[in-house]
């Protein structure tokens, strides 16, 4: 009797490791390749081109066209800049033609290449306390440095549009460390585009914008374009990869690739209706390479 139970023991035990390892092969035949990491482009772009809501519309098609993984820093062009001369993204979308000429200019940058362009404004109360509506650009910041009938409120971040302000003060014969000192009614946000246009709203003041930041946020703010017309006002965004030969960056061969992309016939029709359904106008007017006059 003992030997019996002894012999049942024994087959029990080789059938439970028999069923491990059935088990352990089927586990190991069933047991999912680890996912290998996608590449990535890291991009510093403007406020202006992600607060409209641009870069969230392209970058899904970039990402499966080049089987890559985008990470994008958002600041303003000066930051934008930074960035890239530290070499902490591979590619800058910015716009600000003097800086983005002295970063290719210093090394920084392989070459500057238009890909859209708008036109700020200087939008403002419906009102108009200052009177400057049909004034030219310049005419219209002297009007209100000079008249203390409206606030304005100032980018102060050191952006493209920030820039921008501070050359239109120049034409209009002032320094600008002047007018930033003149008064109370000049107000430096040190903010985004979107959220200088709330804080100029709030205040009731004037302020510069790009036209694709100004139709993004229209449905939530009061302010209306003051001044819309002036050569001064043409505002082109630009792609620039980041130079491996003078900067720690090793990924030429995907920013070159975001450049074709963004340049290409099909991209280029894209960006020219984005927006146009729902705000009937145009937010960019792709240019292609090419410098718009």
């Amino acid at each position: 009797m003992k030997i019996i139970i002894s012999i049942f023991a024994v087959v029990l035990l080789a059938l439970g490791s028999l069923l491990a390892l059935t088990a352990c092969d089927e586990s190991t035949a069933n047991a999912v390749a680890p996912i290998k990491a996608l590449p990535r482009l890291k991009i510093a772009t403007t406020t202006s081109l992600y607060d409209t809501g641009l870069w969230g519309y392209l970058e899904p098609m970039f990402e499966d066209q080049y089987n890559v993984g985008i990470d994008i820093l958002y600041a303003g062009t000066g930051k934008a800049i930074e960035y890239g001369q530290r070499g902490d993204v591979d590619v800058i979308t910015v716009h600000d033609k003097a800086r983005e000429t002295q970063f290719v200019a210093d090394g920084y940058g392989v070459e500057r290449v238009p890909f859209a362009y708008n036109y700020f404004l200087i939008v403002g109360p419906e009102d108009d306390p200052a009177g400057i509506k049909g004034l030219t650009p310049e005419a219209a910041f002297q009007e209100l440095m000079e008249s203390g009938n409206g606030n304005f409120v100032s980018r102060g971040d050191g952006s493209g549009t920030h820039a921008m302000e501070q050359r239109i003060w120049v034409a209009a014969g002032y320094d600008y460390e002047e007018v930033r000192n003149a008064g109370t009614w000049y107000v430096e946000g040190g903010l985004g585009m979107g959220p200088t246009l709330t804080m100029a709203n709030e205040l009731e003041a004037y302020t510069l914008t790009d036209m694709g930041t100004y139709l993004t946020y229209s449905g939530d703010i009061d302010l209306v374009p003051i001044v819309s017309e002036g050569e001064i006002l043409l505002n082109v965004y630009s792609v620039i990869a980041v130079n491996p030969e003078n900067v720690p960056v090793t990924n030429l061969e995907m920013a070159n690739n975001l450049i074709d992309f963004l340049t290409s016939d099909e991209i280029q029709e894209l960006m020219g209706n984005y927006g146009v359904e729902e705000y009937g106008l145009q937010l960019f007017t792709p240019c292609a390479g090419n410098e718009p006059e």
